[in-house]
């Protein structure tokens, strides 16, 4: 079926990202309004808008699988596309949607609930030789069966939530004493965050790299992978810089990695874009971690070394089009990194930064992409996730795109808030991150700092302020006759603004 509408069920850079794709392909966009964002740049560029900013409901607007459904049926819309988090991998919206005859752009309920219950597609992972940690074949009940299964396959392990992702439930356990304290602290967090308790226990590796593989599968049986992104750079297990391909793989790793990431897909008959993740220790050894069964925040690595438009073909999947590549077909060039621009104080322990951004400009050039949500006088709120654009650069080797990052990033100008680019600049900058050398223990072990500081940027943050300030008191009568008699600026005030900035 050829999708004519679609309501975008998500809000940000990816519901902008995602409705670019579509109308690219002439599909007519919806997006939702809510109260807590009402003038936000999403809503500018899809082609019609449905507002849900009348209250503050219990339920969170993008988490309202019932009221989006029923907003499908009033706008007679042929389809949704949920973007990621939010209800992106939630079996239930995705079967109510099969229920109500929606066109769900993504797989199946049923790919979705057994990837999305890591014991299950550990299970999985297993029956078709995929390399697996050491662990429980099922769900852990007790604090006490978890230290049972520690014990016979030795410390440290971690306790992960089985309908878990993106860092929450997991906890590090070093020794026996401290089990029933991280069992509780698990789980109490994953009941929060998912709604489910239900924790599962594996071996720790100490310091392993974070390599992802992104694959395509369609309604007939074909399947691609467009090879790994390298996502070892993160703190408390969120990703913050990703790049593709990866200096840890050569072509035979990376042939073997993306065969098996293809074959955990086939066994749950996948179809749509997915995301399989694994580690890898130091001896190169590869262990299955989860499948992420959406569009992934750092996609754009991926399509800007392959060149395949991974949102649109999301639709097309869905519409029912078999996929036009074949493996011998895909070809990766160049080398891509994505720097994540977080409202982020970074020296006050990555604490959200809220306000007004007073004014923003992005770098532009045929090597450079910003997926962003904001523009001049966004409003950041403690209501979504701190993320407020994305920096993806190409080039031919990796070093030049680090150079290239680091000359865009210099270039991107976010007044009103604080953002995490200092981070981003010190990560590019580090030598061992330069040198390929580094793993997931990067930022607490190898970062010399995490903020960086550039003389020239001082400067030139002294003259602005100066400028404007100059500016100010020229149009203003009243402070203009303290000059005109001589007196000083006080250097309190100077500071002041200074620090404003």
């Amino acid at each position: 079926m050829k999708i004519q509408s679609l309501l975008i069920a998500n809000r940000g850079e990816i519901a902008v990202r995602i409705a670019e794709s579509a109308k690219k392909l002439g599909i007519k966009t919806f997006g939702i309004k809510t109260a807590k964002e009402p003038n936000a740049l999403y809503l500018r560029v899809v082609d019609d808008v449905i507002d849900f900013s009348e209250s503050f409901d219990e339920i969170p607007e993008f988490l309202d699988a019932e009221r989006i459904i029923e907003a499908i049926r009033q706008y007679k819309a042929d389809a949704v596309h949920p973007g990621y988090g939010f209800l992106a991998e939630n079996p239930y919206f995705a079967r109510r949607c099969e229920e109500e005859g929606i066109i769900f752009i993504g797989p199946s309920a049923s790919a979705i609930n057994k990837m999305g219950n890591k014991t299950i597609a550990k299970q999985i992972a297993q029956k078709h030789q995929v390399p697996l940690l050491q662990g429980s074949q099922g769900n852990v009940k007790n604090p006490r069966e978890a230290a049972d299964i520690a014990a016979r396959i030795g410390y440290p392990v971690i306790l992960k939530a089985a309908a878990g992702g993106g860092g929450r439930g997991m906890r590090i356990v070093e020794k026996a004493a401290n089990m029933e304290k991280m069992f509780k602290m698990a789980a109490n967090e994953s009941e929060k965050a998912f709604n489910d308790s239900s924790l599962f226990i594996e071996k720790y590796v100490r310091n392993p790299r974070h390599i992802e593989f992104q694959i395509l599968g369609d309604r007939h049986g074909n399947y691609v992978h467009l090879g790994e992104r390298e996502c070892s750079i993160q703190r408390k297990h969120q990703k913050l810089i990703e790049e593709s391909p990866s200096v840890a793989l050569d072509e035979k790793l990376r042939n073997e990695m993306g065969l098996a990431a293809i074959n955990i897909a086939k066994a749950v008959n996948y179809y749509s874009a997915g995301t399989v993740e694994f580690l890898l220790d130091a001896d190169r050894n590869y262990f299955f971690m989860e499948m992420n069964t959406r569009i992934q925040v750092e996609h754009p690595v991926t399509e800007m070394v392959s060149g395949v438009d991974l949102v649109e073909w999301q639709i097309r999947i869905a519409e029912g089009q078999e996929l036009n590549i074949r493996q011998q077909d895909v070809r990766l060039t160049g080398w891509a990194i994505e720097c994540r621009i977080n409202a982020e104080d970074v020296q006050a322990g990555f604490s959200p930064n809220l306000g007004i951004i007073e004014k923003v400009s992005f770098p532009k050039g045929k090597n450079i992409r910003i997926d962003t949500g904001i523009t001049n006088y966004s409003v950041i709120t403690p209501y979504f996730d701190s993320m407020v654009a994305k920096l993806i650069v190409h080039a031919e080797t990796r070093d030049k795109a680090i150079s290239t990052a680091i000359l865009a990033l210099k270039k991107v100008w976010i007044r009103g808030i604080k953002t995490t680019i200092p981070f981003c600049l010190a990560v590019l900058n580090n030598k061992k991150f330069r040198k390929g050398d580094f793993n997931t223990s990067f930022i607490e072990k190898d970062m010399e700092k995490l903020f960086y500081h550039d003389e020239e940027d001082e400067m030139l943050a002294a003259y602005v302020a100066a400028f404007d300030f100059a500016a100010e008191l020229e149009t203003n009568r009243t402070a203009r006759p303290d000059f005109e008699r001589g007196r000083n600026i006080s250097p309190w005030v100077l500071n002041k603004r200074l620090k404003s900035l």
